[in-house]
């Protein structure tokens, strides 16, 4: 049974009764209970099991604590990609100055007038400070919402001193099960596939999304993201507290961060060790303290890119720590129990301290001035310019940071910077803003981080404008413009003549529309450059062109256009591959494109092939088609070599009767050679190794829209030699410096080399770039559907 299916009435509707809405939520989120048979018992990552909270008993816990407390306020704040209720806990003693303790008046100064908010802190002691805590992003480390469960209710109902003390300084704000898809089916990802605690740059997951809202609304001054499992990082040091080794991001104001991590690390190590007495496990009471990667190690565990959630909330002027519980049992969910009170009691003895730090994050940002900083690494203002024929880009990250709390103002007369004039409705970043780091971290190109460390823990470039597709221009001069402030930008595209119409090959929005038109039967053909023409009447296109964003006109068809079809798409579906779906990312970009995707198993391709598609996409691992693989994955490969025979088999077939194969990335490239679709030379860099590169680009067919001097992001680079049986699409610039951002060591080998190519004897193109990465590299989705709609 589909946990999307309606379920029982009795249970769906006790536990809708159970949770609370507030006035925000009056109007149900539209969510399905979960069956408690399809909850799994344990994961097969995890070396320990136990009998952990299930996802479907916790609303009613939280309901039961409700009725216990006046301190406990039990909201529904979203649902999951699966459709799984997001619940957050507030906690706050109304006895100690009201339920929020004057943090609505001290917020209103924060981010206006950061000197008055310090003097308001000095005045009023009695404050208090909001702390949230992160329950289990990764579904399989459950000991992390287990210990939440038992610290909202130690501090919904107990009044020992600590506890109080506690509560008369802090509100506690409980985001409870941050993923519940991976919580119900023991898997790392949430219903999409997506490691949400990868996405906080892109925030393409409603998990995130709401993730982001809740660090917006309260700007907490702690932050802690509970995880595991980490043991033995260090002799007898179990489990792992933050802060983080270097490389640390420049956009950080670090210097105020560590000032108070570290201790605060140490205080939680602390609380640990004194309560070892009461762990049952051998592990636990040998050990002699936590692992600090800053304290314990060189690198290894960097705090770099804002993917991760503590990451992501130090911009807000978190002081964010990720928590590793060292095992997935009741030991585990003890150590993350006592880091977290030693967090909260070592926030309560400082408070006014850290907080004016936090302010004086905001202060700097304000005043533009950041006296750890290099002379210029923070532009004056960041200058976005209107594309006119394909606005979408910009208007979706025009959204994205103000959604991040990032201001964004428009002109309303043309105007001069750095010497260059920008016609009105031009959009502009000052960067004399509370959060300037987090608006530096998305709008810069990033940096080249080679050789500042042997290893990255993840990606080391994510830049917004390269890799979006829209410009940002640092200027580092004063703007003088006459604009107001941006709340939301509206999308609605606009239709003029009486066609053939025009769509642009020109963004995901473009192509998304070409879909849509080819679903409601309208014809389209599309030229040797990649544009489109929509041959049907205004009427019967209007709606759709309104809704994407685009403003298209009339114009004459070239004679080298040729009608497209609607296409079905089959993707190879990892289903959890070493704790992650490889093909999840380039899933969410067809799927945005407007394609119909389906998601197909190896064992489904070898056993009932691929007839009923047009095109099959292998993005992700290789190993989704070796044997040798751990219990743990066995489940999401082939069984055995007549398995293996029979993917290949159908593989064959499909590509030898007109199918269209495409693989992306290095470890489809190794597959497709194992497969016998290319003879080509599958070159890798090290797993280690990604970044934004220079990229040229042929430029029609495949790669129609993109240039000669263009950019493109790699992900364990792959590159093609032995290439002379192809045609070569894409290749690295030939250029020593075509390394842009990122960390990539012993990159010499590639530069210049293939890294998009098709067969000339046969329709099989290998992507050696990450077109679909994350579903983050938008710009880059385009090479999908160029080469899906390419003859």
């Amino acid at each position: 049974m589909s946990k999307k299916k309606a379920l029982s009435g009795v249970l769906a509707a006790g536990i809708l009764a159970s949770v609370p809405l507030s006035a925000a939520h009056a109007i149900s989120p539209k969510w399905v209970n979960v069956n408690v048979s399809e909850e799994k018992e344990g994961s097969l990552f995890n070396s320990e099991n136990y009998d952990f909270m299930k996802f479907s008993v916790i609303g009613t816990k939280l309901a039961e604590i409700e009725k216990q407390s006046n301190r406990v306020k039990v909201e529904v704040k979203g649902t999951s990609a699966d459709g799984y209720p997001l619940y957050v806990v507030t906690i706050a003693d109304p006895g100690a100055q009201g339920k929020f303790g004057k943090i609505q008046a001290l917020r209103k100064q924060m981010f206006k007038n950061p000197e008055k908010a310090q003097d308001w802190i000095a005045d009023n002691p009695d404050f208090k400070v909001p702390i949230m805590i992160n329950g289990s992003i990764h579904g399989t480390e459950f000991v992390g919402s287990d210990a939440v469960m038992q610290l909202i209710e130690r501090f919904a109902t107990q009044n020992d001193e600590e506890t109080k003390e506690i509560l008369d300084n802090n509100i506690l704000i409980f985001n409870v099960v941050q993923n519940p898809d991976g919580r119900v089916d023991a898997t790392r990802f949430n219903g999409e596939g997506i490691d949400l605690n990868r996405d906080f740059i892109t925030q393409s997951q409603p998990e995130t999304q709401e993730t982001v809202s809740l660090i917006k609304e309260w700007n907490p001054m702690v932050f802690l993201d509970t995880h595991g499992y980490v043991k033995n990082y260090a002799p007898n040091k179990q489990g792992l507290i933050e802060p983080c080794t270097p490389p640390h991001n420049p956009n950080y104001e670090y210097d105020l961060y560590q000032k108070w991590a570290n201790h605060q690390a140490e205080a939680m190590e602390a609380e640990i060790m004194g309560d070892k007495a009461l762990y049952t496990g051998t592990l636990y009471k040998e050990m002699d303290g936590a692992y600090i990667p800053q304290r314990d190690d060189s690198a290894g565990w960097d705090d770099y890119p804002p993917i991760f959630t503590p990451m992501y909330a130090m911009y807000h002027g978190a002081y964010g720590h990720t928590l590793e519980a060292p095992t997935n049992d009741e030991d585990g969910v003890r150590w993350m129990y006592n880091a977290i009170m030693g967090a909260l009691k070592y926030s309560t003895d400082n408070k006014e301290a850290m907080i004016t730090d936090q302010i004086e994050m905001f202060k700097r940002g304000i005043n533009f001035d950041h006296p750890f900083h290099e002379e210029g690494h923070f532009p004056k203002a960041y200058i976005i310019p209107v594309n006119e024929e394909d606005p979408t880009a910009v208007n979706k990250a025009v959204n994205h940071l103000i959604k991040n709390d990032i201001d964004v103002v428009q002109v309303s007369k043309a105007f001069a910077a750095d010497g260059k004039s920008y016609p009105k409705g031009t959009y502009i970043v000052p960067m004399d803003q509370a959060k300037a780091g987090l608006a530096n971290t998305m709008l810069w190109d990033g940096e080249d981080i080679t050789d500042d460390t042997p290893a990255m823990y993840d990606i080391s470039a994510w830049s917004l404008p390269e890799l979006w597709g829209f410009e940002a221009i640092a200027v580092q001069n004063d703007v003088k413009a006459a604009a107001t402030k941006v709340n939301n930008v509206k999308e609605q595209g606009s239709l003029s003549g009486k066609g053939p119409f025009i769509i642009p090959n020109s963004s995901v929005k473009s192509v998304q529309l070409v879909n849509e038109l080819l679903k409601q039967g309208v014809m389209v053909k599309r030229d040797s450059e990649g544009n489109f023409y929509a041959e049907g009447s205004a009427s019967a296109i209007s709606a759709a062109v309104k809704e994407s964003g685009l403003d298209i006109i009339s114009g004459s068809v070239p004679a080298d256009a040729e009608t497209i079809k609607e296409v079905s798409v089959g993707i190879l579906k990892d289903g959890g591959m070493n704790k992650a779906q490889s093909h999840s990312g380039t899933k969410l970009a067809l799927e945005r494109l407007g394609f119909s995707v389906t998601e197909l198993t190896p064992a489904e391709v070898a056993n009932t092939g691929l007839a009923s598609h047009d095109v099959f996409v292998y993005s992700g691992t290789e190993n989704l088609i070796s044997l040798n693989l751990s219990n743990a994955n066995k489940e999401f490969g082939l069984k055995n070599q007549e398995e293996l025979a029979a993917f290949k088999a159908n593989v064959e077939k499909f590509v030898s009767e007109g199918g269209k194969y495409i693989a992306v990335g290095a470890g489809a490239s190794r597959a497709t050679k194992t497969l016998g679709l290319t003879d080509d030379i599958i070159n890798t860099g090290g797993s280690n190794s990604n970044g934004i590169i220079k990229v040229d680009y042929k430029g029609t067919g495949a790669t129609a829209g993109y240039s000669g001097d263009d950019l493109g992001f790699v992900y364990r680079p792959v590159w093609y030699t032995g290439t002379e049986n192809d045609d070569v699409l894409a290749a690295i610039a030939d250029e020593e410096n075509f390394f842009v951002a990122g960390h990539w060591k012993n990159r010499s080998a590639a530069q210049g080399q293939a890294i998009m190519v098709k067969e000339q004897d046969k329709d099989v193109t290998l992507i050696g770039l990450e077109a679909g990465f994350r579903d983050h590299t938008d710009y880059l989705f385009r090479l999908l559907s160029n080469s899906i709609f390419e003859k």
